[in-house]
Formats: structure tokens, C-alpha cells, sequence
């Protein structure tokens, strides 16, 4: 069903490409304010499928998609650009993939087919989104250069803890 909330969500979904495509050409103040504006539909979808009781089957596959999408886009884009390390890319693509791998085979084998969000990894795309952002920053005003590489830094290693928090909670449901 197609309401507000979804159709935001698809906004999202339409601006990755967009944001991919500024990046190349290096429109970098344009491809940050989309991203932003990316971020407000996330939350504002959100907003208006809680407070108006419209949550959907659809809605709550597509939300996680965008954010995928989203952040799949930038981080391709960034590392094309030498902007970010492929070895970070690497790692994000593996734990998503690895998580994708293994909600298939835990869906297969025990018919369960959701998964809760976990604090890690809601954290792993905080940061995962701050790298993305602190990188169209450090171009568009030069400040927030000095702590990308830390960023980047914790931003690795969380995002390899959450996919082996993910792995356990995996390997737990088939024992349990």
C-alpha cells in the first residue's frame, strides 16, 4: 500500500542514484544537501507511519532497503573517488552480505522470517552514515577533515562487532 510514510521511502530511494551521480561530476555541496534531505525523509517516514498508524508490509521492507541503498551508493561512489579506502568499503559490503546470507539460511531452515535491529547495528549505520557525511563535509567546508580517519577507524571496527553480534544471535536461533 502506498501512503505518505512509503512514498518518502521511495523518494530515498530515488535520491541514491542522484547523490552517486553529483558525487562523479563533484558537485559536492548538491550531493550533501540531497544526502541530508535523504536523512529528514528517513526520519519524517518514520514519523508518519508511526503517529498515523500506517505501517506496511511494504514499508517496513522498503526502509531498510533506502538506507541500503543509500548508503551502498555513497560508499561505491567515495571509494571510486579515492575518497574513502576500499578495505572499509570491504567491510561493509561482507557484513551485509554475510547478514543477508545468513537471514536466508535462517529462513530456509526455520521459517523466521524477521529480524530485530540491534543497538550494534543501528550504531554500525549511525557511523556508517557519519563517514559518508563527515566526507562530503571535509570537501564542502574543510573542517571535519582531521577526524575522518579516526572515524573511519571506529567506524570499521564497529561495523565488524555488529556482524559478529549478528552471526551469534544467527547461530543461537538454530540452537534454540
Amino acid at each position: 500500500m502506498l501512503n505518505l510514510a512509503n512514498g518518502l521511502t521511495i523518494l530515498r530511494i530515488l535520491m541514491a542514484p542522484i547523490i552517486s551521480i553529483l558525487l562523479v561530476y563533484r558537485f559536492w555541496k548538491l550531493a550533501l544537501a540531497i544526502f541530508l534531505l535523504a536523512g529528514i525523509t528517513d526520519a519524517l517516514d518514520g514519523f508518519f507511519a508511526r503517529s498515523r498508524a500506517e505501517r506496511t508490509e511494504l514499508g517496513m521492507i522498503l526502509d531498510p532497503l533506502a538506507d541500503k541503498l543509500l548508503l551502498f551508493g555513497a560508499f561505491v561512489t567515495l571509494v571510486y573517488l579515492h575518497q574513502i579506502p576500499r578495505w572499509l568499503f570491504i567491510i561493509v559490503v561482507s557484513r551485509d552480505l554475510i547478514l543477508i546470507g545468513g537471514f536466508l539460511v535462517l529462513y530456509i531452515a526455520t521459517g523466521k522470517s524477521t529480524v530485530s535491529v540491534s543497538q550494534m547495528g543501528k550504531l554500525t549505520t549511525g557511523l556508517q552514515l557519519a563517514t559518508v557525511l563527515g566526507t562530503m563535509l571535509a570537501h564542502v567546508t574543510g573542517g571535519v577533515a582531521p577526524y575522518l580517519a579516526p572515524l573511519i577507524y571506529i567506524t570499521a571496527a564497529v561495523t565488524i562487532f555488529s556482524g559478529l553480534e549478528y552471526v551469534l544471535r544467527g547461530a543461537r536461533s538454530f540452537s534454540g
